[in-house]
């Protein structure tokens, strides 16, 4: 046999040892399997950058019919979701802030006589600009809108009155909170939730594992620690660094991205708590599901998917289809996302994003529950 056919031969045995050995890891096959699945899924049908269903107030200081066909005319396009009526601009200022509505349509008084008598009618958007994204498709198909209506208002007249011309309908388009559309000032606070969710998780993920490997995790078995003591001590030191972390996020961001800081750092800081505390107590979790340090980090990375995809991090929340809107809600990312960037873009405080807080909290709870009950089993 010549040296040729001996190579061959020696890589045909390393590479059937090879399959075998993978044979047996079922987690890193199962993985192999599902990432590509849900990366199809999720991208095939969750991800839409053209937005349809924006949340939507409407402040009607006409309430003509006039006023009322212009609301039913933007909410049939199916780009609008009318979620309710307020009374005065302070009222969008906090249902924005709370990441209830990302639209608001201003109609003034007078608007139904204006268009009656043939002067030119005023109607106002206002669009949460923290999420670039959502204001072209709020902003176009509300030009679209009033454009064809016009468009409609000079045929009735022409038919009626033998009158070529219609009154105008000017549209005023108002971006809140960043009306230049900067990319930077939408991302930079959304890479606070993204690098603390791949680094804590991953930290934490090969802690119970690396204590295994290491044959420490006897000592633990036989201290009077409990389970409970055990997942809190092992995710305190991770929570300092993850403030670190997130100190020099903000601070390069805001010095080198000049990215607004509209609220207050303190209620941050402390909300934070909740996510990086959510994260690490998750990767406590796929600590006690992998065998060894590679198949902790092959997790880590497997759940880094979801939350970049469904968060609203790259893509709208509100272009998302409702199975993945809820899939979404189980994330500590998706609510982490609208307490940072409503407290730093928006000047939100805690009354605006207590719904938030609750979630976060509730996701703890359970985290730390469900991993606890994993440790018992595997230190039992």
């Amino acid at each position: 046999m010549s040296a040729i056919g001996r190579s061959l031969g020696r890589i045909r045995v390393v590479a059937y040892k090879e399959l075998i050995q993978l044979r047996r890891d079922r987690l890193t096959i199962g993985m192999m399997v599902m990432l590509p699945l849900m990366q199809l899924v999720l991208f095939g049908f969750a991800i839409d950058n053209d937005v349809r269903h924006m949340p939507t107030v409407v402040f009607d200081a006409d309430r003509s019919a006039a006023s009322r066909d212009l609301v039913r005319r933007m909410e049939v396009t199916g780009f609008y979701d009318v979620i309710g009526a307020v009374e005065s601009y302070d009222e969008i200022a906090t249902a924005f802030r709370q990441g209830t509505a990302g639209v608001a349509l201003v109609v003034p008084a007078r608007y139904g006589q204006d268009l009656a008598r043939g002067r030119p009618a005023h109607a106002q958007l206002m669009v949460d600009g923290s999420d670039p994204q959502t204001v072209a498709s709020a902003t176009n198909t509300a030009s679209s809108v009033v454009a064809q209506l016009a468009g409609n208002l000079a045929q009735q007249r022409a038919a009626a009155l033998g009158v070529t011309t219609a009154p105008a309908i000017d549209l005023a388009v108002s971006v809140l909170y960043n009306p230049d559309l900067r990319t930077a000032v939408y991302i930079v606070p959304g890479l606070v939730g993204v690098i603390l969710t791949l680094t804590m998780v991953m930290f934490t993920s090969m802690a119970i594992v690396r204590e295994r490997e290491r044959g420490t995790l006897e000592q633990l078995i036989v201290s009077p620690v409990k389970s409970v003591e055990l997942v809190i001590g092992k995710i305190v030191p991770y929570i300092v660094i993850g403030y670190v972390q997130m100190t020099l996020i903000l601070i390069v961001g805001t010095q080198l991205f000049d990215v607004p800081f509209a609220g207050e750092i303190r209620l941050l800081y402390l909300l934070a708590s909740l996510f990086i505390a959510g994260n690490l107590a998750l990767g406590l979790f796929f600590s006690t599901l992998a065998k060894t340090q590679q198949q902790a980090m092959q997790m880590s990375f497997f759940f880094l998917l979801p939350n970049i995809l469904l968060s609203g991090f790259m893509f709208p929340f509100a272009g998302m289809p409702r199975f993945a809107q809820i899939l979404s809600s189980g994330l500590p990312l998706t609510h982490f996302l609208r307490i940072i960037r409503g407290i730093v873009l928006k000047g939100a405080g805690y009354a605006e994003l207590a719904g938030e807080v609750l979630w976060l909290a509730a996701i703890l709870g359970v985290l730390v529950a469900v991993t606890a009950l994993r440790f018992r089993k595997k230190l039992g």
